[in-house]
């Protein structure tokens, strides 16, 4: 069980979360999506929407969205 990042190629918000992970050490996987939301139906069957980045840290059952929330998320709770 590990950690898994769903991300857009090109994506800022997920550039800045890959480089959280990056920073802190984290092992995980990248999961890329398509460019269309309509063909995101991965990101929408994990976390009921269709926006990235999405990190699921399944050893701790959390998923979230939201740069911001996932960088404090891999800072407070991941890096420890």
């Amino acid at each position: 069980m590990g950690v898994t990042l769903y991300a857009l190629d090109g994506c800022p918000f997920c550039v800045r979360v890959h480089d959280a992970l990056t920073d802190a050490g984290i092992d995980y996987e990248t999961h890329w999506v398509e460019p269309l939301h309509s063909d995101r139906d991965e990101v929408k069957r994990v976390s009921g929407q269709r926006a990235v980045p999405v990190l699921v840290d399944e050893a701790r059952g959390v998923t979230m969205n939201e740069s911001e929330n996932i960088i404090q998320y891999v800072e407070q709770t991941l890096a420890q």
